[in-house]
């Protein structure tokens, strides 16, 4: 037996969500497919092109790092070629932007700009590293301990040591961790992130010496 068109129109009745919005819907189901086009276009091609772009530029900024003389040179850039704050700023979404932001906070660490250490670390996003995204959560710690906010320090000193257990990242914040919890008068934290150093990473560098930290920790510990 056919349904009639009054028995559909008694099923959809006038006024209902679906008849009265029935051209709305067809209309963002077109705007959908259009913006998932859009998205995979600007994903796949123009990002790809402004990724590389940036890649080519960034070189001769990266060729300044490590040399505090050539700080402002690597930030603002020389020659045509941009700096770490350029790329940072233009080139936003890409990896070379990304790693900017990584670069642009170990530079101001060093300058002593420690808020604007935070801000462009602040930037970074983690990228799946067990290198880079441990030190930039490790570099947080290190700005907001100079800045002597040793609560939010110790917040990204345990985050960074966690992030990515190594030997080489995870006791080096281990013990600024427990350096830390030691200027909080908070002893016994401080002696179970040295412990832990020996424990878990007993072939470090920190571990040759962490009796010695272990040992001043449990000695105030009431």
């Amino acid at each position: 037996m056919s349904i009639t068109e009054k028995e559909i129109n008694q099923q959809v009745r006038k006024g209902s969500f679906l008849q009265e919005n029935s051209k709305s819907l067809l209309f963002i189901a077109g705007a959908i497919v259009v913006l998932i086009g859009v998205y995979l276009w600007y994903q796949g091609v123009y990002l790809k092109d402004r990724a590389e772009e940036a890649a080519a530029k960034m070189y001769k900024a990266e060729q300044f790092l490590g040399v505090d003389s050539l700080a402002n040179k690597a930030i603002n850039g020389v020659g045509g070629y941009p700096g770490f704050e350029k790329i940072a700023e233009e080139y936003a979404n890409t990896k070379s932007a990304n790693l900017a932001n990584l670069y642009l906070g170990g530079i101001y660490l060093r300058k002593g700009e420690y808020k604007k250490a935070i801000e462009s670390l602040g930037n970074y996003s983690d990228t799946g590293s067990p290198v880079a995204d441990p030190l930039a959560l490790g570099l947080l710690g290190d700005a907001y301990s100079e800045l002597k906010d040793y609560k939010q320090a110790a917040t990204y000193y345990k985050k960074a040591a966690d992030k990515a257990s190594n030997k080489f990242t995870s006791p080096m914040f281990l013990k600024k961790l427990g350096l830390v919890y030691e200027d909080q008068k908070d002893f016994k934290n401080a002696q179970e992130a040295y412990t832990k150093i020996k424990t878990q990473y007993p072939e470090s560098q920190e571990a040759a010496m962490i009796d010695e930290y272990i040992a001043r920790a449990e000695a105030q510990i009431k």
